[in-house]
């Protein structure tokens, strides 16, 4: 039986795993930081569901980024300030060339990303 640090390895040695991995490279690194924070106040999901007022398998949707809709910038902000910490939404600049509203090729991106 493989371990899932094996499993993780054999599936990104995949390149198109690996192309949707990285697509999702962000989202991982918030749901990592929203961990590590509960993990540094040592709060259990239900502790932060009930400051937030949800519930626990709320919380557990969030942190696992596979619920059906995306939690709102609300929801976010309302878990970070109970994990002592404020939420940042920004956008950054990236290297892909995408058109913008006229139709004009960019050499950057704008992108979302959200950190604590």
């Amino acid at each position: 039986m493989l371990t899932h640090k094996q499993m993780r390895a054999q599936a990104l040695g995949n390149v198109e795993v690996k192309a949707e991995y990285d697509k999702l490279s962000s989202e991982f690194a918030l749901l990592d930081e929203f961990l590590k924070a509960r993990a540094a106040q040592g709060l259990t999901q239900a502790q932060v569901a009930e400051k937030i007022g949800t519930t626990q398998s709320a919380v557990a949707r969030m942190e696992s980024g596979r619920g059906k809709h995306s939690p709102s910038l609300a929801t976010l902000s309302k878990y970070a300030e109970a994990l002592g910490c404020s939420l940042e939404v920004r956008l950054v600049r990236n290297n892909r060339s995408v058109k913008n509203s006229t139709g004009r090729t960019s050499s950057r991106a704008a992108t979302r990303t959200a950190e604590l």
